[in-house]
């Protein structure tokens, strides 16, 4: 750089040059280098999609989140289902025992339907206290999603649909029917 090129802050433009010859080459310095505002633009354009990636991705963390908590909370809740379906049986049995003892017994046999009695009672607490509650459908309306229909009463003094008769108890797990009770319905009282 002259002594000139260094006091003016640049090249020495002489008097008679041309013109268009310096259009050119502001020209070609627009070229080689990019405009700053339209970098600015991309990146702000970069920052948006970026952050629009994240709060998708943090809202599909959140969605996994809930859906593994109800799958852990359903798992606990109904993981005993098939279990419990397979001692509804022994419950059933021991409310037919029951049912079938002598009610005038003496001695040695009065202690032994006590003993069932007891049993039966611890038993259906415990199944209580895993979520399976004893439907009682006697005298309510006929529910599909709870009954299981099995006959037909002729009664005209209930409402027709009226549970009068339980054949075998039903049972719920929970929100969920782990067995419907069947039932003998009413028909040709006044509608519901």
């Amino acid at each position: 750089m002259s002594e000139t090129e260094k006091e003016n802050g640049g090249p020495e433009i002489k008097a008679g040059a041309h013109v268009s010859s310096l259009a050119d080459a502001a020209a070609e310095a627009d070229i080689a280098q990019p405009e700053p505002f339209t970098e600015l633009e991309n990146l702000y354009a970069e920052n948006a999609g970026l952050k629009d990636k994240i709060l998708r991705t943090m809202a599909e963390m959140e969605n996994l989140r809930r859906r593994t908590e109800k799958e852990v909370a359903d798992a606990r809740a109904y993981g005993a289902a098939n279990f419990a379906r397979e001692m509804l049986t022994f419950a059933d049995n021991l409310a037919r025992a029951i049912e079938n003892a002598p009610q005038d017994a003496d001695g040695p046999l009065k202690a032994l339907v006590e003993g069932v009695r007891v049993i039966e009672r611890d038993f259906q607490s415990g199944l209580a206290r895993h979520g399976v509650k004893k439907l009682e459908p006697q005298g309510q309306k006929f529910d599909p999603n709870l009954h299981e229909a099995l006959f037909e009463i002729p009664d005209e003094s209930v409402p027709t649909g009226t549970v009068l008769q339980v054949v075998e108890s039903g049972y719920t797990i929970g929100e969920r029917v782990l067995r419907p009770a069947k039932v003998g319905v009413s028909r040709g009282g006044p509608k519901a």
